[in-house]
């Protein structure tokens, strides 16, 4: 998951980055496929070069090795709202079929007060305003849900329209990638299709870790597995990483686990 996340990084100039899954992803991206990649905090660090993962956007690590420092509004009205930003990397705790995204609370069911999670962070502007978004998240029913508790970020509303009625200059999500394959949104429908599988996965294992009627590729590729080189990197990155850093705990991140994987 982790290095298909930063493969498809390959190729982008600017990328505005979350903190767990999509901040491994992007620093692996630059130490791999995209050593130029400008990583962009929403606390203000213009390419942040970390020598290790940090801990959260507040990290001084991301501001040390940034190029520059700007303020809050100053990053998100000139930089993200002026669309200087190519690539949006988010996580989520819940996405429904047109890669809609909940980080705000989650019914718990009968009984039980609702689950609230960190909230909305930068991930509204961010799905608006980057020239697209790409989203990492472990793939389970959970995850992958029929209709959302609540919509923290629009990904494509209800179909194709949506975004352009609104106003949003960005093309919104382009591939979500999980531990089980990468899904993209078909360019007729926008619903989320499978399109990639890594290697040992069935398209059933993804259905049934799906909360609604999946829906294929004509062609379902295979991801290539980890290059020696990818793994030795994305190792190397965790081990300078102090024990304890938490894979999730901001926006971005809300609902990824610890125990990240590499495929």
């Amino acid at each position: 998951m982790e290095v298909n996340a930063a493969r498809a990084l390959a190729g982008a100039r600017t990328c505005f980055v979350g903190i767990g899954l999509p901040s491994t992803a992007a620093n692996l991206a630059r130490r791999t496929v995209n050593p130029d990649l400008v990583l962009i905090y929403e606390s203000g660090t213009l390419g942040s070069k970390p020598t290790r993962l940090p801990l959260s956007i507040g990290d001084g690590e991301l501001a040390d090795s940034a190029d520059a420092v700007v303020s809050v509004p100053e990053m998100f009205n000139y930089w993200l709202q002026g669309g200087r930003i190519d690539v949006g990397f988010l996580g989520a705790a819940q996405v429904d079929r047109f890669a809609n995204i909940n980080t705000t609370v989650v019914d718990r069911g009968p009984g039980k007060p609702e689950g609230r999670l960190p909230g909305a962070g930068g991930a509204p502007e961010i799905a608006a305003n980057c020239g697209q978004v790409l989203m990492v998240l472990r793939h389970s029913r959970r995850n992958f849900v029929g209709s959302l508790d609540f919509v923290t970020t629009l990904g494509h509303g209800s179909g194709p329209r949506d975004r352009a009625a609104l106003g949003l200059p960005g093309a919104g999500p382009t591939a979500v990638i999980t531990d089980l394959g990468v899904l993209r949104p078909d360019p007729g429908t926008a619903e989320l299709v499978l399109t990639d599988l890594h290697p040992g996965v069935t398209v059933e294992q993804v259905r049934a870790a799906t909360g609604w009627d999946l829906k294929e590729a004509a062609r379902i590729g295979v991801t290539d597995p980890p290059t020696a080189a990818e793994l030795a990197a994305l190792r190397a990155l965790k081990a300078a990483t102090p024990q304890g850093t938490p894979a999730s705990g901001t926006p971005e991140a809300a609902g990824a686990r610890k125990d990240t994987a590499t495929r």
